[in-house]
């Protein structure tokens, strides 16, 4: 009867095992610093892409037999899940922009993923013209310049997608002094929206269960202001819909004033600081939100993480796009100048190339 054999581990994997290990804990310390920074996801990233390798060799050099094809299996199985969403991205965009369309708002918000799908796939055209119509020199520097520039935004993207998608992970101890509930818009001017009473409905459930937990029940603090549009603040009808829902009248705040999210965190802030000093505070917003709205408390001088509403899937590709559009605008001197940077660098290499004859 075969039985399987461990082979010892070489003693240079025990030695690989440090790489994931330092960048895993240059991740954790950054990440408990400030889980708010884009940075944090390179961090991660850098663990991960070494982890991975440093497993799969540890795995082989083992030499044992079922867990080889259990891995290998896995990793198969990943690969073409991959493949497949790479071959049909762009129809996979529009088919989200149809449901988008037929669900929602003919606004320019809500059709980013129209907008993506349609330029992923005239790209390939636009590069064959290119070539075509231009000498090959300066066709070789305009794809240059476009490939370069659609990495560095990929790269932010996925930056940006990795921090959102941890942030998710985010659980707030049950001490919380101040729940913050960001508004959203009202239907009919005075109605609170499904998108709305989902983040209120997710911030008492917080309120109960640690009230259930604990004993101590938080302050609620509705923040939105009127809009041009509505009849009645947004917090008022926040508070009212919350009221409803058993929420007791002294543990609830409407925050009347704000227009953004800045301003939510701001003026939420001010009636926080007016009543106690130093208090454990979160923030409720849809999960897409969450990492964008820490990003902006923490800019409005509020110390709170967030807890995210479920929102229907259909409506994620857009709110995610929006989200890293605002992120990435937020630091867009930086990247002017990296960009910039991009367009030197690639003439400089097309001139080198061009000059010396290199091809």
């Amino acid at each position: 009867m075969n039985q399987e054999v461990w082979v010892p581990i070489p003693t240079v994997l025990y030695w690989a095992w440090i790489i994931p290990i330092f960048f895993g804990i240059c991740f954790a310390v950054a990440y408990h610093k400030d889980k708010r920074r884009l940075s944090n996801g390179i961090w991660f990233s850098l663990f991960l892409y070494t982890f991975l390798p440093v497993l799969a060799m540890t795995i082989l050099g083992i030499n044992n037999h079922p867990l080889i094809v259990i891995s290998v299996g896995i990793f198969v199985i990943f690969l073409i899940i991959i493949t497949f969403l790479f071959a049909l991205q762009a129809l996979l965009l529009l088919w989200n922009a149809l449901i988008v369309w037929k669900r929602e708002s003919h606004s320019l918000a809500n059709m980013l993923t129209l907008v993506l799908g349609i330029a992923i796939l005239v790209l390939p055209f636009f590069t064959n013209e290119i070539n075509n119509r231009l000498p090959s020199h300066w066709s070789s520097l305009v794809i240059m310049i476009s490939n370069a520039i659609l990495f560095y935004v990929i790269f932010w993207f996925y930056n940006y997608l990795t921090m959102l998608v941890l942030y998710q992970f985010n659980r707030p101890k049950l001490n919380q002094d101040y729940i913050i509930v960001l508004g959203a818009g009202l239907l009919n001017g005075n109605q609170v929206s499904p998108l709305l009473a989902q983040r209120i409905d997710r911030g008492m459930k917080f309120y109960y269960k640690q009230l259930r937990k604990t004993g101590k029940a938080a302050k609620m603090i509705f923040s939105g202001g009127q809009g041009g549009d509505e009849l009645i603040p947004e917090g008022t009808a926040m508070l009212e819909y919350a009221l409803k829902q058993g929420l007791p009248k002294e543990n609830g705040i409407a925050e009347t004033e704000s227009k953004n999210t800045y301003q939510n965190m701001l003026y939420s802030k001010k009636i926080i600081d007016e009543q106690t000093s130093d208090p454990n505070t979160i923030f409720v917003t849809n999960g897409y939100h969450t990492f964008r709205a820490g990003m902006v408390a923490k800019q409005a001088g509020l110390k709170a993480d967030g807890v995210g509403a479920h929102t229907a899937r259909f409506f994620l590709p857009n709110a995610i796009i929006r989200e890293y559009i605002a992120i990435f605008m937020r630091n867009k001197y930086w990247h002017a100048a990296a960009i910039g940077l991009i367009v030197i660098g690639s003439c400089l290499v097309v001139w080198f190339e061009h000059r010396y004859g290199i091809r």
